[in-house]
This record gives C-alpha cells, sequence and structure tokens, in this order.
C-alpha cells in the first residue's frame, strides 16, 4: 500500500489547507489597512489647529492658572513626573533638551519629553537584569567567556541608556533631511508672495498650503510660523520659535532675515531670493558630492558581484571548449 510522503510532518492537503487560510488571512489583512490609511494631513491640521486655540486662549486668558488648562497633559506624563521629582532626578536642563529634541522630531506635546529622561532611567536597568539573568544567573551560554559576558551585559545596559535618545535623534534626522530638501522651492514661493504685494504671515500660510503635499513637515512648520505671527504679540518670537523646531542652519538664516527685515524694514524679497539661490547652489554641491564618492562606493560590489559574473560568461565558453579539446 503506497503511503503518501509527509510535507512538515502534515498531509500535503492539510498543509496545502493550512496555506490558503493563511494566504486568505493576510489578504483581509492587506485589504483592511489599504481601506483604513487615513490622511496624513488630517493630523497635521489638527495640530495646527490645537496651537491656534492655545496661542488664542493665552492672549484672551488673563490669569496663569487658566492659560495653564489650555496646555494639552495626559494622566501618564503626570505620574511619569511626580515620579521623577520625588526620585530628584528631574533637572531643568536635561527637560528643555529633551523639549527641544521632541520639537525638533515633529512631536508638539512637550509633557512627553519625562518620558524620554524616564526611558533613560528605567530602560538600562529592564534590559541589563534582563541581561543579567540570562547570562549570569540562567548561564545560557555557558561557552562565552566572562569578557565576552561582561561585553554583552554592557551592550545592553548602554543601549537601553541611549535607546531613547537615538530613537528620537533618527525621527530628527529624517525630519531635517525632509525639511532641507524643500527650503529652496519654499523660499522662492516666499520671494513670489513678498513681490505679489501680501505680508509676511499671509505669505507663510499661502507657501505652507502650497507645500502641504510635496514637503509636508516644511509645510507644517510655515503653517505654525503663519499662526504665531498672526497670534503672537512679539513677531520675532515666531521666527525664533522656527529656529528652535528646525535643527537647521539654514533656517536660522531665514529666521535672522526675516527678524532683521521686520526691524529695520529692508527689502524681502531681494534678502530671500539671495538665500534661495544660495541654498540652491548648497544642494547642488551636496548631489555633486554625493555623484563623487559613487566610484568608490560602486568599487566593492563591482569586485564581489559583477566581475565574476563577467569572468563566468566571457571566460566559460573558451574553458568548456579547452576542455572538450584535451578530453579527446
Amino acid at each position: 500500500m503506497q503511503t503518501t510522503p509527509l510535507i512538515f510532518g502534515m498531509q500535503p492537503t492539510t498543509l496545502g489547507t493550512l496555506l490558503a487560510l493563511f494566504a486568505g488571512a493576510m489578504m483581509l489583512v492587506s485589504i483592511w489597512l489599504a481601506l483604513g490609511v487615513r490622511d496624513p494631513m488630517t493630523k497635521r491640521v489638527k495640530a495646527l489647529n490645537e496651537r491656534r486655540e492655545e496661542l488664542k486662549a493665552g492672549i484672551v486668558a488673563h490669569t496663569p492658572k487658566k492659560r495653564t488648562s489650555i496646555v494639552r497633559r495626559s494622566e501618564t506624563t503626570d505620574t511619569i513626573r511626580a515620579i521623577l521629582d520625588k526620585l530628584k532626578v528631574l533637572q531643568d536642563s536635561q527637560l528643555a533638551e529633551a523639549q527641544q529634541k521632541l520639537a525638533q522630531a515633529g512631536i508638539r506635546n512637550k509633557e512627553w519629553a519625562v518620558a524620554i529622561i524616564f526611558g533613560r532611567m528605567v530602560a538600562p536597568i529592564i534590559l541589563g537584569g534582563t541581561a543579567a539573568i540570562f547570562i549570569y544567573a540562567l548561564n545560557e551560554f555557558p561557552e562565552w567567556s566572562d569578557f565576552k559576558k561582561f561585553l554583552a551585559f554592557a551592550a545592553m545596559v548602554i543601549g537601553g541608556y541611549k535607546g531613547p535618545d537615538i530613537y528620537v535623534q533618527n525621527m530628527v534626522t529624517k525630519r531635517t533631511d525632509a525639511i532641507r530638501k524643500g527650503l529652496p522651492d519654499a523660499l522662492d514661493l516666499l520671494v513670489i508672495c513678498a513681490e505679489a504685494g501680501l505680508t509676511v504671515d499671509a505669505a507663510f500660510q499661502r507657501v505652507a498650503r502650497e507645500l502641504n503635499r510635496a514637503y509636508p513637515e516644511l509645510g507644517e512648520e510655515f503653517s505654525l510660523t503663519g499662526i504665531e505671527l498672526s497670534f503672537l504679540t512679539e513677531r520675532r518670537q515666531a521666527f525664533e520659535n522656527l529656529a528652535y523646531r528646525v535643527a537647521l542652519d539654514s533656517v536660522r538664516g531665514v529666521t535672522t532675515t526675516m527678524i532683521q527685515t521686520e526691524r529695520y524694514g529692508t527689502p524681502l524679497a531681494s534678502a530671500l531670493r539671495v538665500l534661495s539661490a544660495e541654498f540652491r547652489n548648497e544642494r547642488m554641491m551636496r548631489a555633486e558630492e554625493k555623484a563623487a564618492r559613487l566610484p568608490a562606493i560602486m568599487t566593492v560590489p563591482l569586485i564581489l558581484f559583477i566581475l565574476p559574473v563577467l569572468f563566468i560568461v566571457i571566460l566559460g565558453p573558451a574553458s568548456c571548449s579547452i576542455a572538450d579539446a584535451f578530453n579527446k
């Protein structure tokens, strides 16, 4: 009697049924994910509206208590702040640095800065404790030397301490690169708006609407600047907030130019045109630098993957012919 061969210990029909069920489930999940995609601009518009309401309420409310009630708070951050205050580890300098990193990463709620500081304190304990249990208590790696075990334990502790900072810095880097790409185009649009006779806050709002699709990060920053220009009593503070939220020297140059224009009444269009030309030249030089590095970067893949295949294609038929001639 012939028996059906088993595949992974199961009958082929059973395995096929399970694979079909898995494929159907993945198809349903993909359809659900495709239908559940939300417009990313909805979240950005909500954040801008909340910022507008905060500024408006801050101007209308005359007492500090009412102004404090406008700030977005959560029970989680309040609990974390209370724990850090009891442990006497919450320093104002660390908190200010974490808040600026969050602002540069696009996270508008400054209350989450305490979560970063709390993560620096808790993550090394959790990861280091887990590593100590597996490496020393349970002895899961008996073949490792003492020095290697200590290195693994130290790597887990250091990784836990630096993990929150690395995660936030990665978000800052991606957002900064996206803003850097769209800054020359934004300055060109600002020049056009200034020459058309629009005010500075109206020009920022107009440029933000134009850039929302192509460069959403830069459009969001310009929208916030336009809102702050409309509500803040000191317009200089709005430009300083823009430089605070973006980790770019070029943006600081733009804000300095805008502040000087507001103070001394110099022509805005000519100053922005010069800055736009400089930023475009800088972007071109950066692209040329990447192109100049390309041959050196391609050397290793060329040697490892392309040249062996090329030798096989060229010398393979000749080698076969020589081998056949010697065999005869």
